[in-house]
C-alpha cells in the first residue's frame, strides 16, 4: 500500500465516515455527524445517494461558490436565507435584484463578488447544461468568471458524481508537513499524485478529501505543533 492509500485507511478508521456535502434538506432528518469539530447540520455520513434531485445538485454548486474563502458555517447561514427568501435555484437567483442577493450571502463573506459569481453560474446551469440534465466538463466549469480548480473540482465530486480529487488548502498543509508534495507544486500536480495513487472510485474520493478537512482541523490550527501530527509515523510505516 503506498503512503497516500495508508494515509486514507488510518484517516477513515480513526474518524470514520464523513457524510459530505451537508444539505439543507437534511437538516434533523438523520443523526449528526459526530466529530471533535462539532456537528453541523445537513451531513450524511456513509450514504453517498446524494444528491437525489436537481434542486440539491444545484445547492452543491451554490455552496461550492460561497465557500470560497469563508468556512462552512458561513456558508450555511447563507444558504438558509437563500432558501428563506426563495433564492435556492438558478431562476430565481438570475431573477433578484443583486441588493437582495448580496444581502442574502451577506454571512459568507464577498457578497457582491460571489453574487456575480452565482449569477453566471445559474446562467450556465440553465443554458449550457440543459438545467442540469448533462454533466459539464471540468474545462467548461474553468471557463466561467469566479470558478476555479478546487470549485470545479467541488461541484464535479459532490454535486455531479464524477470522481475527481479536491485539492485545498489543508491539504497543502497536511501533505507539506508530511514532506510528501513541495512547496512550488501547483494545483495540478498535486491532484495528480492523489489520483494516480488511488483507485478512481467516487466514494473514495469523497471521502478522502472531506477526512483531510477533519484532520487539518484537529491538528493544523493556528497554534498547533504540527510535528505531532500522528499521520508522520503512519507514512514512516511504524
Amino acid at each position: 500500500m503506498n503512503r497516500i492509500a495508508r494515509i486514507y485507511s488510518y484517516l477513515h478508521k480513526n474518524y470514520g465516515p464523513q457524510g459530505w456535502w451537508p444539505l439543507l434538506e437534511l437538516e434533523g432528518s438523520i443523526d449528526k455527524n459526530q466529530t471533535k469539530t462539532g456537528s453541523v447540520r445537513g451531513y450524511h455520513p456513509a450514504n453517498y445517494t446524494y444528491p437525489r434531485t436537481k434542486a440539491q445538485q444545484f445547492e452543491i454548486c451554490v455552496g461550492a461558490i460561497l465557500t470560497q474563502n469563508t468556512a462552512w458555517p458561513n456558508v450555511e447561514k447563507a444558504l438558509l436565507n437563500l432558501r428563506q427568501k426563495k433564492l435556492l435555484s438558478p431562476h430565481s437567483i438570475l431573477k433578484a435584484e443583486q441588493a437582495l442577493l448580496a444581502k442574502a450571502i451577506r454571512p459568507a463573506g464577498y457578497f457582491n463578488q460571489k453574487a456575480k459569481k452565482l449569477r453566471i453560474f445559474s446562467e450556465f446551469y440553465i443554458k449550457k447544461s440543459d438545467f442540469g440534465k448533462r454533466v459539464p466538463s471540468r474545462e467548461e466549469l474553468l471557463s466561467l468568471w469566479g470558478i476555479g480548480p478546487e470549485t470545479a473540482d467541488s461541484m464535479l465530486l459532490y454535486a455531479f458524481k464524477v470522481p475527481t480529487f479536491v485539492i485545498d488548502a489543508y491539504t497543502r498543509k497536511i501533505f507539506l508537513n508530511l514532506g510528501l508534495i513541495k512547496e512550488d507544486w501547483d494545483y495540478g500536480r498535486i491532484k495528480a499524485l492523489f489520483e494516480t495513487s488511488l483507485p478512481r472510485n467516487l466514494k473514495l474520493y469523497q471521502e478522502y478529501h472531506a477526512l483531510i478537512v477533519e484532520h487539518a482541523k484537529r491538528y493544523y490550527g493556528r497554534n498547533s505543533d504540527r510535528s505531532k501530527d500522528p499521520l508522520k509515523e503512519i507514512i514512516s510505516g511504524r
